[in-house]
């Protein structure tokens, strides 16, 4: 891989908000109905009784429903803490609707809550065809999902989730990001088709100018479950402009849902 590409990948790392160290959605474009549907079916209980008594897990809590090594066949699971940022105030956009997208891409709480937790879940390449790297490009070659946890009190998990689908309209046509001392620029947000889990989902993609040298799409998805949502962001060195886009493994997505509570 060039040292030129190298620095260019910079820009994708600003987007997603990780650091310059390794760094979907579910199914095709869409018109935006099926997610609309997925944000919305539960907006008419979003003032029940149970959720206004709605606890937050604290951090110490969503660590422990973070998916576990050996938890999902063919992945491995890693602390994410060296690769994400450790808080919002190192992810900056010149557009205060766009922040939940980048926090979400950052598997940071898109929400307001102190209630946050990471890790990273890799493709295993021990268990596959190539399993020792060939060269430096076949070592980039993984898809790295990003997952990020956040829980909320009362109803602060549906107004996150509309914070994350008011965001994807009205940051259409793109923002500004910074990040890790890299500056970026996403061209386009657009609704996806999510994969429909949790209580509700929302998934968008994401064009990112890389360096002046074409765009790059990153999907990522949001899935809530009661008050606990669950991020997803998935990427691919070896992708990166080639034109093609690393998609967020549905068996990553299931199984973590399903640890929540």
């Amino acid at each position: 891989m060039k040292r030129s590409s190298r620095a260019r990948m910079g820009a994708a790392v600003a987007v997603s908000a990780l650091s310059l160290a390794l760094i979907t959605g579910c199914g095709g474009e869409s018109d935006g109905s099926s997610d609309s549907k997925n944000d919305s079916k539960n907006t008419e209980s979003s003032s029940s009784p149970t959720q206004a008594a709605a606890k937050a897990l604290s951090a110490a809590e969503l660590e422990k429903l973070l998916l576990a090594e050996g938890e999902v066949k063919g992945y491995k699971v890693t602390s994410g803490d060296d690769t994400l940022p450790k808080s919002k105030t190192e992810v900056k956009t010149d557009k205060a609707e766009c922040d939940p997208l980048a926090w979400a891409t950052a598997a940071l709480a898109p929400g307001d809550t102190d209630a946050n937790a990471s890790n990273t879940v890799a493709e295993d390449k021990a268990s596959t065809a190539t399993a020792q790297p060939e060269d430096i490009a076949d070592a980039f070659n993984v898809n790295m999902t990003f997952v990020g946890l956040s829980s909320y009190e009362g109803d602060g998990a549906e107004q996150a989730m509309k914070a994350v689908s008011d965001g994807v309209s009205a940051c259409s046509g793109g923002y500004g990001l910074a990040t890790g001392g890299e500056d970026s620029k996403v061209t386009k947000v657009a609704a996806v088709q999510g994969s429909g889990l949790g209580d509700e989902s929302v998934a968008f993609a994401e064009d990112v100018d890389m360096d002046g040298e074409g765009t790059a799409t990153f999907h990522t998805e949001v899935v809530r479950k009661g008050s606990t949502i669950a991020t997803f962001y998935t990427v691919n060195f070896a992708a990166l402009g080639t034109g093609e886009t690393a998609e967020i493994p549905a068996a990553v997505v299931k199984a973590q849902v399903a640890k929540l509570k």
